[in-house]
């Protein structure tokens, strides 16, 4: 499990010629990150006297976001699972009309499913935008840019996450099926960008001491 690996080994692999982890995984490594970061900043904040006022709100973002880099982590080998139960669906025979009816019907499950994974970030990335918000306007402003840096790296979780659901969704047969996830990508991209610039917008605030 990549899961149980260190950095280096998963950067190793990633540079690898093996077809995984791919551009899914760094997706999910982003997400973690992300959260990771809103993680720090709450911890920045939490305890102190200065923010006691928000210090129970914080204690909600951390909770949050501590999921969140659990779910992301899982996601790295979720997404490793997917490809490759993908590439064993193409690897089925096809000799006979049976055994291609046979082939087709898993090939398409498993696309399915390695577009779902990639999705499924995405709608996490959204999740993570609000607590990147609450660490900009209300944290330690002293880690502030971590908060931005936190937004950045969600932004760039769901971009990368919507190129391998795009892709995927290309070989779906079910094009309404298909419509459908590609109509949730594009909502999802659009609040993502508009999240990720709203943060960094109180990020810039709070820096220029306003």
């Amino acid at each position: 499990m990549y899961s149980e690996k260190t950095i280096q080994l998963f950067l190793d692999e990633l540079a690898s010629k093996a077809p995984t982890p791919g551009g899914g995984g760094a997706a999910a490594f982003a997400g973690a990150l992300s959260a990771a970061l809103s993680s720090m900043v709450c911890n920045l904040t939490i305890g102190k006297k200065k923010f006691a006022g928000v210090e129970e709100a914080m204690k909600t973002v951390l909770g949050k976001a501590e999921a969140l880099r659990q779910r992301f982590t899982e996601l790295i080998d979720e997404d490793d699972a997917a490809f490759t139960a993908l590439m064993d669906a193409f690897k089925l025979p096809k000799e006979t009309e049976a055994e291609q009816k046979i082939r087709s019907i898993a090939v398409q499950e498993a696309t399915k499913k390695a577009a779902l994974v990639p999705l499924e970030m995405m709608h996490l990335c959204c999740e993570l935008l609000p607590l990147a918000m609450a660490g900009a306007a209300k944290g330690n402003p002293q880690v502030v840019s971590d908060a931005g840096v936190s937004a950045i790296m969600a932004g760039a979780a769901a971009q990368a996450a919507a190129l391998n659901v795009h892709i995927n969704l290309l070989g779906i047969k079910d094009r309404g099926w298909a419509e459908d996830k590609f109509a949730q990508m594009n909502r999802m991209l659009q609040e993502v960008r508009e999240s990720s610039e709203a943060v960094l917008k109180n990020v810039a605030k709070v820096m220029a001491g306003q």
